[in-house]
């Protein structure tokens, strides 16, 4: 946590004083205030909540009253409209006038009137050929022109009356020349107003409204109110009475509605229909009340997509409202501003009558006076500050008076340390009328006693410290970073002739090896960076003769920059490593001839054998062609010489071949793939690779394999090299008519494959000079062909497929060599992942008693096993188990030894060990000496094993087992 920041006396004070009694009065006004800001928000919101609920029942009540209005006009039209159509069907059904309707014809086969008489318009689409449009029907249809003069000045709203007929016949008031307005080709049924009227939309032959449309007949964007025309069960055609919207925005204009809202009319689905100048800013839209007539309007055109609420992002969710009830009020954003929106539904026509408000209107006599309330708040707080503003400059006056009183006899003080710090331990007390700081002044004088004492000590002990340094280092040595100034103590600038013992940083680089100056560059930016505290490096030195020796640098950041926080004071000390760099080298350079050395001989050996290969090749292909030759002229069998050149080109092959395995595996250890191998399967594919041949020497072969499926961890084809390598050995070291077998054992989650001969055996002598290459044991000047090298490559390659080989043989009685191999799914094989069980290691040779420990320990530790002392220790080494048991006698490195190596090495000095032996007394004396921790002898009692065990394993663990 960072130190708290000091305080002057006289600020001390005044702080003081604000905590004690100005920050309570504060708190206590600011929370009236707040209690008061507080009370007149509620208030605020109190009055906010009443009127929405007011304007809201205001809004229901002066849509329901603008809704009955519209209705009643709407009303009108509608019985207009039935007026008009029962007049229309009885002129239709009346006497032939004697007069006929004064018609043009045009090119294209339509009849219309030419000229304004007064009265409607007449057109005939060519779409009834000019001879078969019914005149009669025309002047009969003229007697309503009067009429629907009449009709048209009779109610405002109205904008145009007509007749349309089922063979396109249109009777339309006012007259305008439709021929320039209508399509000549036009089809009247075809028209929305015509089948919405018929049978099937329309069976109870009611007057009915259509939705918003562009006008063929060119008074713009309109609706109307028709009626079908029957001649019994014919529908003869539609009466329509238009009305445009420019007309019924005229009427809901002058709606009075409250807040300066405005009212708007929309179809039954959920198209605007009518929407004020108002309304046009609020939804983005602009009210269609005019269309550009250049040319016919041809087919029927609604009202586009944007006037539907339903798809309009915005108002989807009142178009949503609109549809779930016939009335009621929804909140919505329009322009980014919140507006109310009340509506009704008109029962005339199923249209809905919407109302709209601005809630900032609604709300604005509200909001002024919570404004002037918040005023109020504002000059109390005002007042407030302005009073306090007094109040602390007359509390700061006070505390300048109360720190002066303090101040002289602190200062006496502060003088009296600084002289103190100087190294005048005994300065002058000073007096004062407070009892507290004469004390402090004694003090003070008595501390400048103590330390003047105490750095007479220091000295000495420094002088001693330096001594020790100095001895044991080269020098000591600081480095200010911020200055580049180095300072030596120490033999070093005598030796390597320094001018002086301070020097700065580019003069001690000059007598650094240049090659060796970027690395101390590097070390010492890092510390100046702050990347590290600790300094180390190495580097040359040039001494006094010009000779260079290697140098240790240590050192760690003892000061920092107050300021900037970078490092400023290195020190640290120099340590003479020449010797140890030669050593280094030395060893270094023997590495490398050896493996070079290694290198060569694995190049040799590898030429030498390709070499080789090539007369060979020639060699045996000619006496192959020699035996051909000889078979094709009919002879019975080829010369013995022939047979004896084949013969002896098939061991130098065979010799070739082990060359390169042997070398390849001394230059580079081969690559083995490891995978899961079946013990039957290997077993009896060698078995079946080799019965001729042992068939053709007159021995016996007898396999055994598993009855169950077992596997082991191997690389398939080295695995079969070994067994056909040992196969091959047994087959031609064995007595006359002797007996090979070929088969495996279970020892301690291991497998091992045996081969197994009744030959001449091996002595013990024999036995330890088997495994070396090019060895034959005497058998060199036999008639046995063998090259030395196959038991060498066999052992390879069980060591590199994480297994071992060894054999059994008595002289006279036979031999049994094996490869053992771990056993797939067993704790033995090392696998990645954790174990949770301690880990115990045991070294023994002896398969029985690999297996009865590994049973004793099984549920209190993982048991890992090895039979050879060389191999325990490279094993022991790589992998430090929590526990060893050792057996003494073993093959390969005795017990003895390989407990002596692990206690050299670091990671396995201290690990502790059970000795487990039948061996004499002065062995077991040895092994003590070695240093183990416990000792069981053979035969093993199981019980004291596993007490010793377990609690070995806790001790080291920490945990019970």
């Amino acid at each position: 946590m960072p130190p708290t920041p000091a305080h002057g006396l006289r600020q001390w004070i005044w702080r003081a004083f604000v905590r004690s009694a100005l920050i309570p009065l504060v708190l206590v006004e600011a929370g009236l205030v707040a209690i008061y800001l507080l009370s007149n928000s509620a208030i605020r919101d109190a009055q906010i909540d009443y009127l929405r609920q007011t304007a809201l029942a205001d809004l229901k009540a002066a849509a329901a009253l603008e809704t009955r209005v519209v209705d009643e006009q709407l009303l009108g039209v509608s019985r207009l409209a039935d007026a008009y159509r029962n007049l229309t069907t009885g002129a239709l059904l009346g006497a032939q006038p004697e007069q006929s309707v004064e018609l043009a014809l045009t090119d294209s086969g339509v009849r219309h009137s030419p000229r304004d008489n007064g009265g409607a318009a007449s057109f005939y689409s060519n779409t009834t050929p000019a001879a078969r449009q019914d005149l009669r029907k025309v002047a009969r249809l003229a007697r309503l022109d009067p009429l629907m003069k009449e009709l048209k000045g009779s109610n405002p709203l109205i904008a145009s009356l007509y007749f349309n007929s089922w063979d396109s016949y249109n009777h339309i008031y006012p007259w305008f020349l439709t021929p320039d307005q209508y399509p000549h080709d036009m089809v009247i049924p075809d028209y929305n107003f015509y089948y919405l009227a018929d049978a099937t939309h329309n069976p109870e032959r009611k007057v009915v409204w259509t939705d918003v449309y562009l006008d063929p007949a060119g008074q713009g964007w309109m609706m109307s109110a028709i009626a079908p025309v029957y001649r019994e069960q014919f529908l003869e055609g539609v009466i329509g009475v238009d009305i445009t919207v420019g007309g019924i925005l005229a009427q809901i204009g002058q709606l009075e509605v409250p807040w300066n809202g405005y009212a708007m009319l929309v179809s039954s689905t959920l198209d605007i229909m009518a929407l004020p100048e108002p309304g046009e800013d609020d939804f983005g839209l602009d009210e269609l009340t005019s269309h550009s007539y250049e040319e016919a309007i041809r087919q029927e055109t609604f009202k586009p997509a944007d006037f539907n609420l339903a798809k309009r992002s915005e108002t989807q969710s009142l178009a949503s409202a609109i549809a779930a009830a016939p009335q009621g009020v929804h909140a919505l954003m329009l322009g980014d501003r919140p507006h109310l929106v009340a509506w009704t539904t008109i029962a005339q026509t199923g249209w809905h009558l919407l109302t709209v408000v601005d809630e900032a209107a609604v709300f604005s006599q509200t909001e002024a006076l919570a404004s002037r309330y918040q005023q109020i708040g504002y000059l109390l707080i005002a007042g407030l500050f302005g009073f306090y503003l007094l109040f602390f400059a007359f509390m700061w006056a006070r505390a300048r008076q109360l720190s002066q009183h303090l101040l002289g006899p602190i200062d006496g003080i502060s003088a009296m340390m600084r002289e103190i710090g100087n190294g005048r331990w005994r300065p002058a007390a000073v007096h004062s009328d407070i009892h507290e700081l004469d004390v402090m002044a004694d003090k003070t004088a008595d501390m400048g006693v103590q330390l003047e004492t105490s750095e007479v000590q220091r000295s000495a002990s420094q002088q001693r410290l330096e001594l020790v340094l100095e001895s044991a280092t080269e020098s000591l040595w600081e480095h200010r970073l911020d200055t580049a100034q180095i300072h030596l103590r120490g033999r070093l600038s005598s030796r390597f002739g320094l001018a002086s013992e301070t020097l700065d940083e580019k003069t001690f680089l000059a007598h650094v090896h240049p090659d060796d100056v970027p690395a101390l560059r590097t070390a010492v930016q890092r510390v100046r960076d702050g990347l590290s505290a600790r300094y180390e490096v190495e580097f040359r030195m040039r001494d006094a003769a010009g000779v260079y020796h290697w140098l240790l640098g240590r050192g760690r950041v003892l000061e920092h920059d107050p300021h900037s926080g970078q490092s400023a004071l290195l020190a640290g000390t120099l340590v003479d490593i020449n010797a140890l760099k030669c050593s280094e080298a030395a060893l270094r350079d023997a590495s490398e001839q050896a493996q070079a050395a290694d290198k060569a001989k694995a190049r040799f050996i590898s030429s030498m054998s390709h070499e080789l290969r090539t007369p060979l090749n020639a060699i045996q292909g000619f006496a192959q062609l020699m035996r051909m030759e000889h078979q094709g002229e009919g002879r019975d069998g080829a010369p013995e010489y022939v047979e004896e050149i084949l013969s002896a080109s098939r061991h130098l092959n065979h010799l070739v071949s082990d060359i390169l395995d042997w070398s390849s595996i001394q230059a580079d250890s081969a690559r083995l793939e490891l995978q899961w191998v079946d013990v039957g399967d290997i077993l009896t594919e060698c078995a079946e690779l080799v019965r001729v041949e042992v068939a053709e020497r007159g021995l016996n072969l007898v396999l055994h394999t598993p009855e169950h499926p077992l596997q082991v961890q191997a690389d398939p084809r080295r695995l079969r090299q070994v067994l056909l390598n040992l196969l091959s050995n047994a087959t031609k070291y064995n007595s006359p008519a002797g007996r090979i077998s070929l088969g495996y054992q279970r020892v301690a989650g291991q497998v091992r494959l045996l081969v197994e001969d009744t030959g001449l055996g091996l002595s013990d002598a024999q036995q330890e000079k088997l495994f070396e290459p090019f060895q034959r044991l005497g058998r060199e000047n036999t008639t046995i062909q063998g090259t030395g090298i196959g038991l060498a490559l066999c052992r390879e390659f069980a060591t590199q497929m994480r297994g071992r080989m060894g054999l059994r043989s008595e002289p006279g009685v036979g031999s049994c060599f094996w490869i053992e191999l771990p056993l797939v799914g067993n704790d033995s094989v090392v696998t990645q992942g954790a174990h949770t069980q301690p880990h115990v290691f045991y070294v023994e040779d002896n398969p029985a008693s690999q297996f009865l420990v590994r049973q004793a320990l099984e549920d209190i530790a993982r048991v890992s096993l090895a039979s050879n002392g060389s191999t325990a220790l490279e094993r022991l080494l790589a992998e430090p188990p929590d526990l060893l048991l050792l057996d003494l006698n073993l093959p390969g490195l005795s017990g003895g030894e390989l407990l002596a190596r692990l206690r050299q090495n670091p990671a396995t000095q201290h690990l502790p060990v059970v000795v487990l032996s039948a061996a004499a007394a002065d062995d077991i004396a040895r092994a003590m000496a070695l240093n183990c921790q416990g000792l069981l002898g053979k035969p093993i009692d199981i019980d004291e094993l596993r007490r010793l065990v377990s609690a070995l394993l806790q001790e080291v663990t920490g945990h019970a087992v």
